[in-house]
Formats: structure tokens, C-alpha cells, sequence
């Protein structure tokens, strides 16, 4: 029988891929919102694109706040940006 290919939505675009071809954006217990590259951490997570279209689209219509049902500061959002730059220049 055939594995199971876990697909998740991105919150920017709304495609639905496999989990590998998402980067995940996590909510830890202490409402801490970091990228996790490892997609293991605990928390409440949300995916991504590997593009910064996807994560400035999130951004704009207020998907990420959507998906962790709080008020995202613009630092927070900036902070996100700069890291996501980072992972794509890999």
C-alpha cells in the first residue's frame, strides 16, 4: 500500500502541497511566533511557501492571524521577514 503523503495549505497562496515543500511558522505556548525549520517543535502551526510573496501575502490578508487566532505586532511580522530572507538565500 502506498505512504500517506501528509499535505498541508499554504496560509499565503492556499495551495495544498506536501508537507516537505512548506516551511513551517509556529505559535509556541507562550504566544512566541518563530520560523520552524525542523517542523517538530510544539506548538500551533501554520505553512508557508517557500517564497516571500506567500509570507507578504499572509501578512496582508491577515492569514497568519487567522491561524493563530491573535493580533500578529508589526515587529513580530518584520522579524519573520528578515529570517524568511535568510532561509531562501541557502
Amino acid at each position: 500500500m502506498a505512504k500517506k503523503i501528509p499535505m498541508r495549505q499554504c496560509i499565503g497562496c492556499g495551495e495544498m502541497k506536501s508537507k516537505k515543500e512548506l516551511l513551517r511558522i509556529l505559535k509556541t505556548a507562550e504566544g512566541e511566533i518563530a520560523i520552524d525549520v525542523t517542523g517538530r517543535k510544539n506548538g500551533r502551526g501554520a505553512y508557508l511557501c517557500f517564497s516571500g510573496e506567500c509570507l507578504r501575502k499572509a501578512i496582508r490578508t491577515k492569514g497568519l492571524e487567522r491561524s493563530f487566532q491573535m493580533k500578529i505586532p508589526p515587529e513580530v511580522t518584520e522579524r519573520l521577514e528578515k529570517e524568511f530572507e535568510n532561509i531562501n538565500d541557502k
